[in-house]
């Protein structure tokens, strides 16, 4: 009972680092002011944003340090990182140092690189102590990574709410902090226990009662934000932001207690990832199953073959596809798989345009008028981002009463953001630019969670750690891509006249000609994204569907 209690520690010690790390969601919130010290265009502080995701190119560097070093010493590694990196911007916009283009483009990939090895960490630590339930541990932790920007928006207001440099300070300080905040629960961590029956149904109501505080969380933050703009008022918001937290700390031992002995969870909600990993000790079985389900699967390929080639469309869906979930596939074989490309696809246009946007939100408001709402769209996006995060968990609650594949939900999750975007084109009020980014955070936030679970289940749980930092490399390649068509846009309206305010001997671009463009254009890449993911659904449904098939008759069969 020690060492399942101590499980749940380690879960929401990754909780809080996830909360107070995800530093990359509050770019926006001072990147006006870091334009206006360095004196640079929008296209050069595009370029920082690309350093800051660029840092997610280095991932596997985490994961190799933790196969040589303690995993408390990667994660102070990754503290001071983001101490060193964001520190020095933040002497840099106080005009405490003067220091070059190049070296702060440096400093912001070395930022970038902390946010990743803290993730990297918080992925090791969910999957090593939730075999079992992978997905909804991974799920949870992963989520709480939404609300960061909504937190230090809260910490700046509560202690001045008129400097939007605090951000960078902030950056640098806070996550040094967590990660001596919890460093006794790392260094304390249990052994992984074998799991059984009984283990997983009382980690099923745990995790129900978690997911159910972390909504309440996630609405918590979203709609008292708007009362914090007085000092006094952020505190108190903040304390109880804290106390929600400090509450998922409780959560496990009150559902452990007798005295919630009668309470049961009811049967119609399945958890996809407790079948995934069969509650078995011996996990020879599930590997014997699902090598069952691949040799049928190749049967009835080959009674079909005739008939496929008769179509060139139908072959090319057939071709290689998934017969089984869970095998393991080496970086060789992972980027020779047409489903991973189709993955890959589907994820840089749909969550990694996503973020692009959160990274140019200070520009977008400030462009279209309403730059004192600059803080409140943060807050708005991350909020979404958070909630998108917790229906990631979806497929598994609602398994039992709608069947479809992890990566079906993973392609309705984008339909949101083209919408998001030809909206965003129609109209420049202040209702489209909420609603609008309300729906790109719900969006890219379903797909940063969901994509790590998809990951393990479609290319192997093992190899996750490498084969998911590879996927990711879209990150930085998109921030590049995506970010270099809204500067050059931007920074071509700022040379006409009728557009241009100069400030401070910096132009600025004004009105909704500023991001037209680029608004049409991420909305024809997102469809892109979308029938990508359509794509990958279709061809990898029949091995989801084997696996459940084969789940169904072994829950029936006799003991």
């Amino acid at each position: 009972m020690v060492g399942e209690s101590r499980k749940w520690v380690i879960l929401l010690a990754s909780i809080w680092v996830q909360a107070f790390t995800g530093t990359n969601f509050d770019f926006s919130s001072y990147s006006s002011e870091l334009k206006s010290v360095l004196n640079i265009t929008q296209l050069q502080l595009n370029y920082l944003s690309v350093a800051s995701d660029m840092g997610k190119a280095f991932g596997w560097c985490s994961g190799v340090s933790l196969m040589y070093l303690p995993l408390w010493v990667v994660m102070f590694m990754a503290a001071f990182m983001g101490l060193f990196g964001f520190g020095f911007q933040w002497l840099v916009i106080h005009r405490l140092i003067t220091l070059p283009y190049v070296v702060v483009f440096l400093l912001c990939l070395i930022a970038g690189c902390s946010i990743c090895w803290f993730n990297t960490i918080c992925y090791v630590l969910c999957i090593k102590h939730f075999p079992a339930n992978r997905s909804l541990a991974l799920s949870l932790s992963i989520s709480f990574n939404g609300v960061s920007a909504a937190l230090y928006t809260l910490i700046a207001n509560a202690i001045n709410s008129n400097d939007a440099t605090l951000y960078l300070l902030l950056n640098a300080i806070v996550p040094v902090l967590i990660s001596g905040l919890v460093l006794i629960p790392i260094l304390n961590q249990p052994q992984p226990q074998p799991h059984s029956v009984d283990t997983i149904q009382r980690d099923t109501s745990v995790f129900l009662c978690l997911n159910i505080l972390a909504f309440v969380t996630g609405l918590y933050l979203l709609f008292l934000y708007s009362f914090s703009y007085t000092m006094a008022i952020a505190r108190v918001i903040l304390i109880g932001a804290i106390f929600l937290l400090v509450l998922l700390f409780f959560l496990p031992g009150i559902v452990y207690s007798r005295e919630w002995s009668c309470f049961t969870v009811p049967t119609s909600f399945s958890f996809y990832s407790s079948r995934f990993t069969r509650a078995v000790p011996d996990d020879d079985e599930l590997y014997k199953e699902l090598i069952s389900i691949k040799e049928d699967s190749t049967r009835n390929r080959s009674a079909q073959s005739t008939r496929e080639k008769k179509c060139c469309i139908v072959n090319m869906l057939e071709r290689e596809k998934f017969s089984m979930l869970g095998e393991e596939h080496s970086a060789k074989l992972l980027v020779r798989r047409w489903d991973f490309w189709l993955y890959y696809l589907a994820y840089f246009c749909g969550g990694t345009i996503g973020l692009v946007y959160s990274n140019n939100m200070g520009q977008i408001s400030q462009s279209l008028g309403h730059s004192s709402q600059t803080s409140s769209l943060v807050t708005l996006y991350s909020a979404c981002s958070f909630f998108g995060r917790l229906l990631a968990a979806s497929p598994d609650f609602l398994s039992r009463r709608i069947h479809i594949a992890r990566t079906g939900w993973f392609a309705a999750a984008l339909v949101p953001t083209p919408i998001a975007f030809i909206l965003l084109a129609i109209s420049g009020s202040g209702a489209a630019l909420h609603i609008g980014t309300a729906l790109i955070g719900l969006s890219s936030g379903f797909v940063f969670s969901a994509a790590v679970s998809i990951t393990s289940e479609l290319f192997g749980p093992n190899s996750v750690g490498v084969n998911h930092n590879i996927l990711i490399t879209n990150i930085p390649l998109g921030s590049c891509l995506y970010g270099l068509l809204a500067a050059l846009v931007y920074d071509s309206n700022a040379r006409k006249p009728r557009h241009t305010i100069w400030l401070h001997k910096m132009s600025m671009c004004m009105g909704r000609k500023c991001y037209l463009q680029t608004f049409v254009w991420w909305s024809c890449i997102s469809m892109v994204g979308l029938g990508s993911s359509f794509f990958l659904y279709i061809r990898t449904k029949q091995a989801y569907e084997n696996f459940e098939r084969n789940n169904n008759r072994n829950s029936v069969a006799p003991e």
